[in-house]
């Protein structure tokens, strides 16, 4: 019974109608054509590709020219130069392609190298800020020399004081003692 109530629902339910084209991806979406066109203007500036052309040329004029069965493309070799112009209208537009892929690549790494010398930039510009901020601190702040004057004045000047105020102790007494002794009744 529930195998029927299934079959039901799925007869029931509209159908998908991109169903039989689900399985068929097309080549030209996304990013797969425009690497195959990368790795043919990549091969295509190769040695080796200049290497095996070479060698097809060659191998195709000798077997017209001095081949001794039928000749399938005589001495013009309209052929060739057909297979020639089939290539070069193929390849120039998938050089294109892969040079504006690269453009692209490097128009964002340029965007990128731009985004990290702003912040270079700007780093390099707070840190000169906080060096010139430190000179102007380290330049108000007293020298060992000139804390090593000002303490030495300040000690002979607490000396001095002590002298003076010592010498009008001494001054002090004495006139002290010199007026008990004057006095006649010893007291």
């Amino acid at each position: 019974m529930s195998d029927n109530s299934w079959a039901d629902d799925r007869l029931n339910t509209p159908g998908d109608r991109t169903r039989f084209k689900r399985h068929l991806k097309n080549p030209f979406t996304g990013d797969s054509f425009g690497q195959f066109a990368e790795w043919v203007a990549r091969f295509m500036g190769s040695p080796a590709f200049l290497l095996w052309m070479t060698i097809f040329v060659i191998s195709w004029i000798s077997l017209n020219v001095l081949g001794s069965w039928h000749h399938w493309d005589a001495y013009p070799f309209i052929l060739l130069n057909l297979a020639f112009s089939t290539q070069a209208s193929y390849s120039a537009p998938l050089i294109l392609l892969a040079q504006n892929r690269q453009e692209a690549r490097d128009k964002l790494s340029l965007e990128d190298d731009r985004r990290v010398a702003a912040q270079s930039r700007a780093d390099m510009d707070f840190l000169a800020r906080e060096i010139a901020s430190l000179r102007a601190s380290v330049g108000e702040m007293a020298t060992r020399d000139f804390v090593r004057s000002e303490l030495r004045d300040q000690i002979r000047e607490l000396i001095a004081e002590l002298e003076d105020s010592d010498d009008e102790a001494d001054d002090a007494a004495s006139q002290e003692s010199s007026h008990t002794d004057a006095s006649p009744d010893g007291s």
